[in-house]
């Protein structure tokens, strides 16, 4: 159930990619085995999920469990081109906007889905590669704790490791 209160129905072998759910629905099983011998059908509440993000992340499970899983990502990497190191499928996948990327992030590490989180964790890598850091401040949204002045400074005293 998403944070909207979105249901959605997912076979239990795509579900228990989610370390998150699998733990639920072994809890719920160990509970109501007395009863009615286990837990098919189960509702697991996901309140940080929005409905649209859940249904990507369910549209990833899908394809990892029933059509083909997703090569490793291994470091150190050994390209900075997703589809030199995923299949094309899911170098696909990530080709979204950042901020859907950045949710797909958030929602990965939040249901424990350890490859979901390595793919997007690698394309936000892509994202940021080569870029200044006024650059990637502006694409996580964050505010310089320096003045323009302190910056100055910090730069004069660091230009030793700046490339030439």
């Amino acid at each position: 159930i998403s944070k909207e209160g979105d249901l959605f129905e997912v076979p239990i072998s795509v579900a228990k990619m989610s370390a998150l759910v699998e733990t639920t629905i072994d809890d719920e099983d160990d509970d109501d085995d007395e009863e009615n011998g286990g837990g098919g059908g189960a509702e697991i509440p996901l309140p940080n999920v929005k409905g649209a993000v859940l249904a990507k992340v369910i549209e990833y499970c899908t394809h990892y469990t029933n059509v083909e899983e997703m090569t490793a990502i291994s470091t150190p990497l050994k390209s900075s081109k997703i589809e030199e190191v995923v299949q094309q499928w899911y170098a696909d996948y990530v080709k979204v906007e950042q901020v859907l990327l950045f949710e797909l992030v958030t929602a990965a590490n939040f249901m424990d889905i350890k490859p979901l989180l390595d793919l997007t964790c690698f394309a936000v890598s892509v994202l940021i590669k080569g870029k200044s850091a006024e650059e990637i401040r502006k694409i996580f949204n964050i505010s310089s704790d320096f003045t323009p002045e302190d910056e100055a400074q910090v730069r004069e005293e660091n230009k030793w490791c700046e490339k030439p």
